[in-house]
């Protein structure tokens, strides 16, 4: 059965489909409705709740959308939503009292949602600042409130601290236990439609060898749309958001399983990559950073994928696993063509091989329509290495601008053996356009990403030439 805490109750499931979703078995199966339905796709997060689930041994809680979170995968976790919240005294919690001493809500529709996030927050963070809390809220919409008192909230909420005295911490111990004592795996079914949760790695090897048509479901935020919004039947669904949880960083090379959430990623990124953290704190918002995997955005091959770029870039391979076989091979092979990846039936990505940048330089740029959460109309990735003055290798790729992500080879050898100079950025920039023939689409058209794949180039010069030159607005912290 699927076993997992909501709130203060252990609830325990034996009949649910793969499609099942977090959000209404909340408001629809326990009249929790407080939780909201706002997108049903992952964009507003008026349905934000908290979810805690056990990593490396401790219990860790994260916002995430109950919309697009299939009740299968909250298998094993704790779900936190806005009714179980309160103060030490049994009143308002900190979050809820600030929120109404500055005036943060107004129509109140998607304030549990941002009390949620906010909650996340207060509790990992005991003083943020403005960049902090914005950050946290990149995955929540509000049409009231312009969003200042619902900052200010959190300021203050920040100030009146009580973290150590907060139920969640004070219970955690023995919530920690409870979801231990679960075991790892299970499997359900509604009629014809099952859902299954291999308990380790070659449990699921083995699943997908029976069952190589099943859908593979990581953190769901894309395939949950395709249930919400498509109505598309996901069954068999393997759900796989708890395994290839490992990070190992060697001397050349950090391997990182599948499995790797945007923000489990994100101390690698901060210790190794700091020069791409801004990228990756664009990917979504905070709650689909929690969500989303790595490798997930690889093996779903979307052309405007965000990871796949800078991987590409920076040189990375993936390790697919069939039963008990594994190939590897570089990132930039798997994908073939639009929708087409060289991935067997029944074969998954299991791990994801990263080289260690050295004395290289990197970046990652996208453009969207909106700065945070939102999907890129084009993305790119460099490493560029530098020796004596001259460009003696340069990997670029692209997402956004083909059927698949794929490296700019005009511009690439328009850099390499070149002097390290603006006019050699120049000549890429121009170069570049006779790499791709991009789409117009509702998010951008041909011209435009040509123009602004070509200015990504003169981008990277500017901000590694020495000079001080601005290219971005960066709003100052506490401001």
């Amino acid at each position: 059965m699927i076993r997992f805490l909501l709130n203060d109750t252990e609830i325990q499931l034996t009949e649910a489909g793969p499609g099942d979703t977090l959000l209404d078995f909340l408001r629809l199966g326990r009249g929790l409705t407080g939780t909201k339905e706002g997108c049903a796709e992952g964009d507003c997060g008026a349905c934000t709740v908290l979810v805690g689930r056990l990593h490396e041994g401790a219990l860790v809680y994260e916002p995430v959308n109950a919309c697009i979170r299939f009740l299968a995968a909250c298998h094993r976790c704790h779900i936190v939503t806005i009714e179980h919240l309160r103060g030490a005294d049994g009143g308002l919690h900190p979050i809820q009292a600030a929120m109404v001493e500055h005036h943060g809500s107004q129509c109140g529709f998607c304030t549990p949602g941002f009390v949620m996030a906010l909650y996340g927050l207060w509790m990992t963070h005991e003083s943020p600042d403005v960049v902090q809390i914005e950050t946290a809220l990149q995955g929540n919409l509000c049409r009231c409130t312009g969003y200042e008192p619902i900052v200010k909230a959190a300021l203050a909420a920040g100030r009146a601290g009580g973290q150590l005295q907060d139920f969640l911490t004070l219970e955690r111990a023995e919530v920690a236990a409870k979801l231990a004592a679960m075991p790892a795996g299970a499997e359900v079914s509604r009629g014809d439609e099952r859902a299954i949760l291999p308990a380790d790695t070659d449990e699921l090897a083995r699943v997908l060898v029976q069952h190589p048509q099943a859908t593979i479901v990581a953190g769901a935020t894309d395939v949950g749309l395709w249930v919400t919004k498509q109505m598309r039947p996901i069954s068999p669904g393997v759900f796989i958001g708890h395994l290839m949880k490992g990070i190992e960083v060697g001397a050349e090379e950090i391997r990182i399983g599948a499995g790797v959430t945007y923000s489990e990623f994100a101390p690698v990124i901060d210790d190794h990559f700091p020069e791409v953290e801004d990228y990756f704190l664009r990917i979504g918002g905070w709650q689909i950073r929690n969500a989303g995997t790595i490798g997930g955005n690889i093996a779903n091959g979307s052309p405007i994928g965000e990871t796949p770029p800078l991987l590409i870039a920076l040189g990375a391979r993936i390790v697919l696993r069939l039963g008990d076989e594994r190939r590897e091979l570089p990132l930039e092979e798997f994908f073939l063509e639009y929708g087409r990846q060289d991935r067997r039936p029944g074969e998954f990505v299991e791990t994801v091989v990263i080289p260690r940048k050295g004395s290289a330089m990197i970046a990652a740029y996208k453009m969207s329509k909106r700065q945070s959460a939102d999907i890129s109309a084009i993305s790119a990735g460099f490493r560029i290495a530098v020796e004596n003055g001259t460009i003696a290798s340069a990997r670029v790729a692209f997402g956004g601008m083909a059927g698949i992500p794929a490296r700019a080879a005009h511009a690439e050898a328009a850099l390499e053996g070149q002097p390290f100079t603006a006019a050699s950025f120049e000549a890429a920039a121009r170069a570049v356009k006779e790499d791709f023939t991009p789409l117009t689409d509702f998010r951008a058209t041909t011209d435009y990403r040509q123009a602004v794949a070509a200015n990504f180039f003169r981008r990277f010069w500017l901000e590694h030439s020495g000079q001080e030159v601005p290219v971005r607005l960066n709003r100052a912290v506490g401001e």
